[in-house]
């Protein structure tokens, strides 16, 4: 089972099982035509729900595989698992793998910060290497990794986790461009503030959005070439003027 006549991914895999925004995009595919299902993710009572419901939006196979985003060294087994679930080639892997943290908390403990960068950055990408030469052998399949607008122009307010989107973010353009030619395409979702389980009290940022609206964004940009998608699209030209903007200024932006 691959892409249909159509393009749309039937056999998916979904690395971040529980996260919300991968979750809605799970749930609009299977909508459409993907049937095979494997989510992978650290808790098991968030991915069963998940499972179920993808189930409901007409998936016939939905497997759980369970991981921990704190343990990089083991991320070449997780794909192993995940791509041995799926019983065949691959369309889509979705990576949405990530710790927003507490900054305050975080910024002067050690171990708190490896968390935060291990679970946003080091696994991610362990993964993706893992998954890279999976796939060029195959010969066919895409890649959306979830990024953030957070690590386009890193701020002090969350400077751990914002920086290491924005390492995960650079590795995932180096890697789009050595994947030219391999049949494989990986793009990259840059969302701004979410509303989300992630977010949960958090106060909304400029132009918040949620994940239904990024989930549309995500369908839409699957079907066309573009190597980096914008959740809301306004936040491309935003952040392009953004980026002109002084350190010095910068530093006095709220929030």
């Amino acid at each position: 089972m691959v892409q249909d006549a159509f393009g749309n991914p039937q056999r998916l895999v979904v690395l971040g099982g529980s996260s919300d925004i991968a979750r809605a995009i799970a749930v609009r595919l299977c909508r459409e035509r993907a049937r095979t299902v494997v989510l992978a993710g650290r808790r098991e009572p968030l991915l069963d729900d998940a499972a179920a419901e993808l189930r409901e939006a007409g998936a016939t196979s939905v497997v759980t595989v369970k991981f921990d985003a704190g343990e990089p060294s083991r991320a070449a087994r997780t794909i192993d698992e995940c791509l041995e679930a799926a019983g065949g080639p691959v369309d889509l892997v979705i990576l949405a793998v990530g710790a927003l943290g507490d900054q305050a908390l975080d910024e002067d403990d050690a171990a708190r910060a490896l968390e935060v960068v291990n679970a946003t950055y080091t696994w991610p990408v362990a993964a993706l290497s893992a998954l890279r030469g999976r796939l060029v052998a195959q010969g066919t399949g895409r890649i959306l990794v979830l990024s953030s607008v957070a690590g386009v122009r890193v701020r002090r307010a969350n400077y751990l986790y914002g920086g290491a989107k924005a390492g995960l973010d650079a590795t995932c353009v180096g890697m789009a461009e050595s994947l030219r030619g391999t049949g494989v395409a990986l793009q990259i979702l840059r969302p701004g503030f979410v509303r989300s389980k992630m977010t949960a009290g958090r106060p909304d940022a400029p132009f918040a959005t949620d994940v239904d609206a990024v989930a549309e964004v995500a369908i839409a940009g699957l079907s066309s070439a573009q190597p980096v998608l914008w959740s809301p699209p306004l936040l491309r030209y935003v952040f392009f003027v953004l980026g002109l903007v002084p350190q010095a200024i910068w530093r006095r932006l709220p929030g």
